[in-house]
């Protein structure tokens, strides 16, 4: 069976965590700042994509308005505090604060979005869409990710 948007979405989810988990665990300095771009990158990468290949078609149906409209919001919230995130140094008290709250954010934006908007969509999508959608969503995805890998 082909890969579905969920299974596109969660292997991107995962690389999230672990970038995040990483980031944590560093140390003020040069690799800091490369996890730190890392992580801003895939989530840029991932939010743009995901907006458009999931968030997109859910909005299309009124059983996925209210969900979509929160993970929308989730998603602002989140570039909200990368954007102060890349105004500081990587270092110092309220950098680690921000990074505490994206990671809050972040977790509980993917356990939400695995745990009850996936099922939902899962009802709303039909097994082509799920499929067709992941394939978008890859190309998607990797177009942004080209684009500001190069900025």
């Amino acid at each position: 069976m082909s890969e579905t948007i969920f299974e596109a979405l969660r292997e991107s989810h995962a690389t999230q965590r672990s970038l995040v988990r990483k980031l944590q665990r560093s140390e003020p300095g040069p690799h800091r700042v490369e996890l730190f771009t890392a992580l801003r990158i895939e989530l840029a990468a991932h939010e743009a994509a995901e907006e458009r290949y999931l968030y997109v078609p859910m909005l299309m149906d009124d059983r996925g308005l209210h969900s979509s409209r929160d993970a929308l919001a989730d998603h602002h919230k989140m570039d909200d505090l990368i954007e102060e995130m890349q105004t500081r140094s990587h270092a110092g008290r309220s950098w680690t604060a921000n990074l505490a709250k994206l990671s809050e954010e972040l977790h509980d934006h993917l356990r939400e979005e695995e745990k009850i908007f996936f099922q939902l969509a899962g009802k709303i999508l039909n097994d082509t869409q799920k499929t067709s959608l992941a394939k978008k969503y890859r190309k998607d995805f990797a177009g942004h990710e080209k684009r500001l890998l190069a900025e």
